[in-house]
């Protein structure tokens, strides 16, 4: 645990000029307010206020001063910064001015749910796997669609001409405290993925906000646009973030079970039951944008069918085959779109219900779901996940449980502003339909 005096220290020795003091709207993005190293004494002491206004998703106008409480724990020299031009980030907590945490704070929101844990004897280990697409930009410096390679899934260089990038994005990562795991060339050109190891919900949250921060910044140094959209391009895969979860009590993994046939615990099965009984509610939080459920369809490799299984990665939820302390419940369907904090909340919440209402999940999915005629799916109860973002948030704004997790204040914004989007969405003329019907009616 870090002090406000390690971090006064920290700052000198590496003669740090400014702070970068970072939190998340409830959109998933990325805010900061900076300041020089002549205000840090104030900001550590919990007195940097700034405007709540104007954050999407935060306070009215007449309620706007809100206050930034530095976790100090997350302090970090950002290894990009020049020598004389040093700066650090602080990940913060958003505070009301009487001193209370702002309900609107999404890392507050999945501060509650892992205490909610913590009351039942769990810790929380969430390990996410996400992708991204690194594409060049134009004379103006704006993203195209043109990819930088003709590469495949774990291809090597020359074909995999994003190599470079991809390992310097890795070294800044490793200077800033991650354990990457592994690295590679995901399926479709231009697709890469860098796997960290897992931590506690909380600090994987912060993880994969400042691993987005890291890609981009990496990929413009290289004339590259990273994006963590789902689907970017037609008739290529999409880009998922799958959410490898387990629960530990007393330093055990509480989903191991040695005695049990798949080695698999009851609260295990308790905690995938209530996944899927939620997965309809959970994933307009999963999966946000309009765009999402590009990727959520068949044919490439994301999932559309509640269900789960051992070795098949065709249905939602995939149990990966290591047992004893990596024991896990992968949840393949979000996308890196989401808001990491209301995401894993949100998950988080459906398994421990499964867990506290002793939901039993169905039998397991041992056979391409992608494979099996519409009958088949229906005989073996196999329902569909949202098909597109309404009919997500209907479900949302269905689920009491989602509501309670994210609380009133972020759940009606969020819906509110999803329908807004869908129905934006629903008036654009587009390409394709240009392409129909112009010159045929």
């Amino acid at each position: 645990m870090l002090t406000a005096t390690d971090i006064l220290q920290m700052v000198k020795e590496s003669d740090v000029k400014f702070i970068r003091l970072q939190f998340t709207d409830i959109f998933g993005v990325m805010k900061n307010v900076s300041i020089t190293v002549n205000q840090l004494q104030k900001a550590l002491n919990n007195e940097l206020m700034f405007d709540g206004s104007s954050i999407d998703g935060f306070t009215r106008i007449e309620e706007s001063d809100m206050y930034l409480y530095p976790d100090l724990d997350t302090f970090c020299v950002l290894p990009w910064s020049s020598v004389d031009n040093a700066t650090a980030r602080l990940v913060c907590d958003v505070y009301n001015p009487d001193c209370t945490p702002f309900h609107g704070d999404p890392r507050y929101i999945l501060r509650r749910v892992l205490n909610k844990a913590a009351d039942m004897g769990y810790t929380v280990n969430m390990g996410p796997e996400a992708e991204f697409f690194l594409f060049h930009t134009d004379a103006e410096g704006k993203p195209t669609l043109k990819t930088h390679d003709e590469a495949a899934y774990f291809d090597l260089a020359p074909v995999d001409l994003g190599e470079a990038a991809r390992k310097e994005m890795v070294l800044d990562l490793e200077r800033i405290g991650f354990e990457i795991e592994a690295s590679h060339h995901e399926c479709a050109p231009g697709q890469h993925e860098i796997d960290f190891k897992y931590a506690d919900a909380l600090h994987t949250a912060d993880n994969v906000q400042t691993f987005k921060y890291v890609v981009r910044q990496v990929a413009q140094r290289h004339g590259l646009h990273a994006t963590f959209m789902a689907k970017p391009i037609f008739g290529r895969p999409g880009s998922g973030m799958h959410v490898n979860q387990s629960l530990f009590k007393d330093g055990q993994n509480v989903f191991f079970d040695p005695e049990n046939p798949r080695k698999l615990s009851q609260e295990a099965y308790y905690y995938l039951g209530g996944l899927l009984k939620h997965a309809p509610a959970f994933t307009a939080i999963t999966n946000p944008t309009v765009n999402s459920y590009k990727r959520l369809v068949s044919g490439y490799e994301a999932p559309v069918y509640i269900g789960w299984a051992g070795k098949n990665r065709s249905p939602l939820v995939r149990i990966p085959e290591k047992r004893g302390q990596s024991t896990r419940i992968e949840l393949r369907s979000p996308d890196p779109s989401c808001n990491p904090y209301l995401a894993f909340a949100a998950v988080i919440a459906a398994g421990l219900d499964g867990i506290e209402k002793q939901i039993a999940p169905p039998e397991a999915v041992e056979r391409n779901v992608f494979a099996l005629s519409e009958e088949e799916r229906k005989k073996m109860g196999l329902a569909l996940l949202p098909a597109n973002l309404k009919e997500a948030v209907d479900q949302l704004s269905r689920s009491e449980l989602m509501y309670d997790t994210l609380g009133r204040h972020v759940c009606s914004r969020f819906i509110n502003a999803k329908y807004a989007e869908w129905e934006e969405y629903r008036a654009q003329v587009t390409d394709w339909e240009l392409a129909r019907y112009l010159n045929k009616f």
